[in-house]
């Protein structure tokens, strides 16, 4: 039920609490930073909202009267438990202050953030983290929608209301199983790749936006839809080890496979006289336009800065 306006200012029962423990009005206008004018005109207030007279006031001093003493008694009753509110809404606050909630596209999300993390924790023992890996779209909802306080993407766009700065680069690359015939040829052309169905992420993922981007900057016309749409990167690398076809991932991604010959990377050479395709893409931080990151939000966008161990795709 709403509050009676007569309880909702609680500092003036508080003041009259001061008065009761001081001795005098002037003493606890002090404490609580306002003047002895201003302490006098709340109380004299508080009184006609009362209508009792609730404080003797003599040269030397005010003390409470019985009713005033009866209400003081009362009011501490109310000042405590809004002292307890007040406490308890902090506390809360603090819990949901000590965990980082973090959202980041896939790549990012199994090839970066672990290491990153384990730097913030170190920083910041105290703190949860949760990590949810999704694709950049869905990574950029839900940082304007204030489910994550820092997000991480690698789509060559970024919505509106949303803040970008780049904290790492890496390359797309071109895979395929050692049996494949483009295993043994010098490379393809972006003409080939785009007319090739591909294994390939959802539409809103990263990946393929930034695949595709290049594609249509190189001046391809049309590019064929995917031969599977997998959900995970983990998935696509299966696949393409298992000879279902090429695919375009992360070179974070498949640095593993490429070592041990699960798979093969295949070059993508400009036919005579046309420029390189842009194969070269940025890994942003995003968090919502016009706030400014802080605590542990704050340090983990300072770590995915830092150069990476032997070497640095920050470029």
């Amino acid at each position: 039920m709403p509050l009676a306006p007569l309880f909702a200012d609680l500092g003036s029962f508080d003041l009259l609490l001061s008065v009761a423990r001081l001795g005098s009005v002037g003493q606890a206008a002090r404490e609580h930073g306002v003047s002895q004018p201003a302490a006098s005109a709340r109380l004299r207030q508080l009184e006609r909202r009362l209508g009792i007279a609730l404080l003797n006031r003599t040269p030397r001093g005010s003390t409470l009267t019985g009713e005033g003493a009866l209400v003081a008694d009362w009011a501490r009753t109310a000042i405590e438990a809004a002292e307890a509110l007040a406490a308890g809404a902090g506390a809360l606050r603090e819990v949901h202050d000590g965990t980082l909630r973090v959202a980041a596209s896939q790549t990012v999300a199994e090839y970066l953030l672990p290491g990153w993390l384990v730097a913030v924790r170190a920083a910041h023992p105290a703190i949860g983290v949760t990590l949810d890996a999704m694709n950049s779209a869905d990574v950029a909802r839900r940082v304007l929608a204030g489910e994550a306080d820092l997000g991480f993407v690698e789509g060559p766009d970024v919505p509106a209301g949303l803040h970008a700065e780049r904290v790492h680069s890496d390359r797309l690359t071109v895979i395929v199983a050692p049996g494949h015939p483009w295993s043994r040829r010098r490379g393809v052309t972006a003409a080939e790749l785009a007319a090739t169905s591909l294994v390939s992420r959802e539409a809103s993922s990263g990946t393929r936006r930034a695949l595709e981007s290049a594609l249509l900057a190189a001046g391809v016309s049309e590019i064929a839809p995917p031969l599977l749409e997998l959900s995970s990167t983990t998935a696509i690398k299966h696949a393409v080890a298992a000879g279902s076809g090429p695919a375009v991932l992360s070179s974070l991604a498949i640095a593993g496979e490429l070592g041990n010959g699960t798979l093969v990377e295949v070059a993508v050479r400009p036919e005579p006289g046309e420029p390189p395709l842009a194969l070269r893409r940025q890994l942003r931080a995003v968090w919502p336009t016009g706030r400014q990151l802080s605590g542990p939000a704050r340090d983990l966008y300072a770590i995915a800065r830092l150069p990476r161990p032997g070497g640095t795709t920050r470029m």
